[in-house]
């Protein structure tokens, strides 16, 4: 029988739980404005995973560019093999969970995110 994968979830920085063991990771450009850095309690900040600031800025948050987002965030990624790489394999040995600061909580990178990784990694099985 194939042993389960760590789990993959988001949580918005500003109701995400106390640290339980998972790797915590902020996956904005950005800074969430407020949040202290000690508070976060963060194992890593791959900024370089966040969208780009003209992706960023085009999306707007806009739920009706939502799956033009994810396509143009997708490609961005592909770009970008040795950060996933990184991640990737943290995933395969601990559970992570991935940080945001967006208000809408299906429509953000983390969730694009979140898509990408658990597809490419069930390919590097």
């Amino acid at each position: 029988m194939a042993k389960a994968k760590p789990e993959i979830d988001i949580a918005r920085v500003y109701d995400a739980p106390a640290p339980d063991g998972r790797f915590r990771v902020l996956v904005d450009r950005l800074w969430p404005r407020g949040v202290k850095k000690e508070d976060l309690k963060l194992n890593a900040w791959m900024k370089q995973l966040a969208p780009s600031a003209e992706l960023r800025h085009w999306f707007n948050h806009d739920p009706r560019r939502w799956g033009e987002f994810r396509c143009r965030y997708c490609e961005e990624l592909k770009a970008k093999p040795d950060e996933l790489a990184q991640l990737l394999e943290v995933a395969e040995k601990q559970s992570v969970l991935l940080l945001y600061g967006a208000r809408d909580k299906e429509h953000n990178n983390a969730v694009a995110l979140k898509e990408f990784l658990e597809k490419h990694r069930s390919r590097r099985a």
